[in-house]
């Protein structure tokens, strides 16, 4: 097991005594979101045989005793001093806290074991007395190693993971904001509709499906930029390289740089993001937010980890956002999804219009676009 996991440091100890900075709390998922997490990750285990871990901590019997607000707190604590590739979350809502370990780095399950004992109970002993810390069960589990119990597909009532009032604001929002796009570039849309048209054989939509929040599937629109029944196993091959960190090139994020599907007029608009349009179609539709992570495609899930899906499960994907105007094409796979779980964490209306502001500027840079 790598240091990283080590028992509480000082470092740590400074991040629990600011759990109220929003930039060192680490949200903690509900019953819901946490269990189709880890149903994800049991998949893909199964799948590849790379292992994970399951840590349950056991809060029923303190949950007779302690207020919510301080079982909260102790969840709180346990997700902030571990790793940002772990997932915490509720594995029984108010009682059982679990934490998803997505890499192990090669440790075996007495040294994983000692490890997060060690740290855990260390956490709890800053919340309980000694008695109650001791007394806590802490359990952990490998998989696949071993079976998985079918309580960890369990299903509940889905819960809204931010606020009504702040969800409102957002979808109006994205309302109002498509609409007034949709009207200030209906001229354009008008005019690039014909010029695909003119210029190459095929419809002046591109269709595809992509992944929306929950991993629910809808249909994507973009204009067509590309030649009608293309290979599209080669862009498959290069998101898995990138992905996997093969790509050598990363400049050019999901498009390949000089890709031969591409039109001469497919170039501009990609270059111009003007092939972006119609996706206030899909804003307007709900399957999409004006701000909010990129879009995935279903087979780029086969190389994610649950890291990586909390980009898709935990927000509703955007036209634009923090990759699209601080990183854009210019960064790794891995860093854009440290990007979109960091505006997942700090998500407001005010972050929101902050965002919209900064795409104008970002889009006529044209830089890491292809």
């Amino acid at each position: 097991m790598k240091a990283d996991l080590k028992p509480i440091d000082g470092c740590i100890m400074k991040r629990l005594k600011n759990l109220n900075n929003p930039w060192t709390a680490v949200p903690i998922a509900d019953e819901l979101l946490f269990s189709r997490m880890l149903s994800l990750e049991c998949r893909r285990c199964e799948r590849t045989s790379v292992p994970f871990a399951l840590m349950l901590i056991d809060m029923e019997d303190l949950s007779r005793t302690l207020s919510g607000p301080a079982i909260d707190e102790i969840a709180l604590a346990v997700g902030t001093a571990m790793r940002e590739t772990d997932i915490t979350g509720w594995y029984c809502q108010g009682s059982v806290i679990g934490v998803i370990l997505t890499t192990l780095n090669g440790g075996d399950r007495p040294t994983i074991e000692s490890v997060l004992v060690t740290r855990t109970r260390e956490i709890l002993s800053l919340y309980l007395n000694p008695t109650q810390a001791r007394s806590t069960d802490i359990s952990l589990h490998l998989f696949p190693e071993e079976k998985p119990d079918q309580a960890f597909y369990q299903n509940s009532h889905r819960k809204n993971l931010k606020s009504k009032a702040s969800t409102t604001a957002k979808r109006f929002i994205d309302i109002a904001g498509s609409l007034a796009a949709l009207l200030v570039f209906f001229p354009l849309f008008m005019l690039i509709a014909a010029t695909i048209k003119i210029t190459s054989k095929g419809p002046v939509f591109f269709r595809q499906k992509r992944l929306g929040q929950f991993g629910r599937e809808f249909t994507f629109l973009k204009f067509r930029s590309m030649y009608v029944n293309c290979d599209h196993a080669i862009h498959q091959q290069f998101v898995r390289d990138l992905i996997d960190g093969k790509v050598s090139d990363p400049d050019g994020g999901f498009k390949i740089k000089d890709d031969p599907r591409v039109t001469p007029i497919g170039r501009f608009l990609r270059k111009s993001s003007l092939d972006e349009l119609p996706q206030f179609l899909n804003v307007l539709a709900g399957d999409m937010s004006l701000v909010g992570p990129r879009p995935a495609i279903p087979y780029e899930l086969e190389s994610y980890s649950l890291w990586h899906r909390r980009r898709i499960l935990e927000a509703r994907p955007g036209i634009t956002g923090e990759w699209q105007v601080h990183g854009r094409s210019r960064t790794t796979f891995d860093e854009m999804v440290r990007m979109d779980l960091r505006y997942i964490r700090n998500q407001s209306v005010w972050l929101d219009l902050k965002i919209l502001v900064k795409t104008p500027f970002a889009v006529l840079s044209g830089s890491g676009a292809y």
